[in-house]
């Protein structure tokens, strides 16, 4: 296979390829994360070749370069990473009791020599939120958890307890969906 490199420094996307036995390299990305893209599918697929163009113009050797971005997005709004506490209550708030969709974009670049060819895709998930009381809220930020997370929550550590169900891939949420990524770089 060849080398692999994420860029990203995300701790959940490093841990997702190492579960699924990809090896890797990592060289986080320089790129502008700015958009005015308000489509969620088209926002993160467009972030995450960003992320990996970015990563191949810094690269001097050969690489298939991997980027991800993703977003929790209700009634088809996009809720970023939280701008501080008050912003992480509010988004909880509005997640509260309500079924929401999670958009993971993943974007492949291979460089070989000048030559680069690229397979852009996205994953979604539906998540289903219990409600959280304000008290729940207040605890659950003061853990600094949801401050960079899309959403103001990870699926993956304490916000666990708040989640009814999901419908999808559960590593979408998380950031990555590992499985299909394996199966797009077997392709590529």
């Amino acid at each position: 296979m060849e080398k692999i490199i994420l860029a990203s420094g995300s701790p959940r996307r490093k841990e997702l390829l190492i579960q699924a036995g990809i090896p890797f390299e990592v060289l986080v990305s320089d790129a502008d994360e700015k958009t005015t893209e308000t489509d969620p599918a088209k926002t993160v697929m467009e972030l995450a070749l960003r992320k990996a163009r970015a990563a191949a113009r810094q690269l001097a050797k050969d690489a298939v370069i991997l980027g991800a971005d993703t977003v929790v997005a209700l009634d088809g709004s996009i809720l970023g990473k939280p701008t501080g506490e008050e912003d992480a209550a509010r988004m909880l708030r509005t997640l509260s009791g309500k079924s929401h969709q999670v958009y993971t974009g993943v974007a492949l670049v291979r460089k070989k020599g000048q030559q680069q060819t690229e397979k852009v895709f996205f994953e979604k998930t539906d998540v289903e939120m219990y409600a959280i009381s304000e008290e729940e809220i207040a605890a659950y930020i003061a853990t600094g958890e949801p401050m960079d997370k899309a959403g103001a929550y990870g699926i993956q550590g304490k916000a666990a307890i708040f989640v009814r169900g999901i419908r999808g891939d559960y590593n979408t949420v998380v950031g990555l969906p590992a499985a299909r990524v394996y199966q797009e770089l077997k392709a590529f």
